[in-house]
């Protein structure tokens, strides 16, 4: 562990004010500071030299960009998946970009890892080319059932490759938390490859969506960014248990970080 990056492990933001600059400009700050972060990442990227390694540097990077616009990161229990051994899905709520800028950083140094990502991401100008190189499983989500045998197939086949995968079941990127719309992809993958699940509550709404490009959002590093992981899980019987499991653990700590939790659909869902 003393040769891993600083946010391999659990982590608190040191307390270091912004400065006058950041302080008072945190969007022009942090969108000027990521930029130079894509353009360099997918410069490496198009000449074949975009490694692991440098994935974590352009996560590291993206990390102290929002520490230095006075946001502050705590991650919590990075240990249960260091600890797994092998592969794993990884099902966590979905609010920003941040999440996939920041969870190379944490998960990377311990095992080889990517995302589950919609096509946009793998089409869009300069991003691509960082994203693709990353050997994504790419959706479309016009699709469910393409998706569904895209998801199962090609992640099965990362996860037996000896990635681990991430996984966001909600249908975008939400402020809030709607049990219903979170399915139950997540396990029944790791049900078919025969590997551990682990849920992941995570807050990310400092970096807002933005109304006419959803991906440059509004700022807001007065806003807490928590990513806490739960323990692994192998899945069985149908997977129903395990799914609810994963609900009550990431509802629980939404609702301690007051993020809005819609109760009324949380009885709905689960795994056939």
């Amino acid at each position: 562990m003393e040769n891993l990056p600083p946010v391999a492990s659990d982590y608190i933001s040191p307390d270091r004010p912004p400065g006058l600059v950041s302080r008072s400009l945190p969007a022009l700050t942090f969108y000027s500071r990521l930029a130079w972060i894509v353009w360099r990442a997918s410069r490496k990227a198009r000449a074949g030299v975009y490694d692991d390694k440098e994935w974590i540097k352009s996560s590291l990077d993206t990390v102290a960009a929002i520490e230095a616009i006075g946001g502050q990161i705590v991650i919590e229990n990075v240990a249960a998946f260091a600890g797994v051994g092998g592969p794993a899905v990884i099902v966590g709520n979905h609010m920003s970009t941040l999440e996939t800028f920041v969870l190379p950083s944490v998960l990377v140094p311990h095992r080889r890892m990517t995302f589950v990502v919609k096509r946009e991401l793998v089409e869009m100008p300069v991003f691509k080319h960082v994203m693709i190189s990353r050997q994504p499983v790419v959706v479309g989500r016009a699709n469910p059932r393409e998706d569904l045998k895209t998801m199962m197939e090609e992640g099965e086949a990362r996860l037996r490759a000896g990635m681990s995968l991430v996984v966001f079941p909600q249908t975008t990127r939400a402020a809030s938390f709607t049990p219903a719309e979170f399915n139950s992809i997540a396990v029944k993958l790791a049900r078919r490859a025969g590997v551990p699940v682990l849920p992941l509550a995570l807050r990310s709404d400092c970096w807002g969506i933005g109304k006419r490009i959803k991906d440059c959002g509004p700022i807001r590093p007065d806003l807490p960014v928590r990513f806490t992981f739960g323990e692994a899980m192998q899945v069985t019987g149908n997977g129903r248990e395990t799914h609810e499991s994963i609900v009550r653990f990431i509802s629980e700590h939404l609702r301690s970080w007051d993020v809005p939790v819609h109760e009324e659909a949380e009885s709905e869902g689960g795994a056939d």
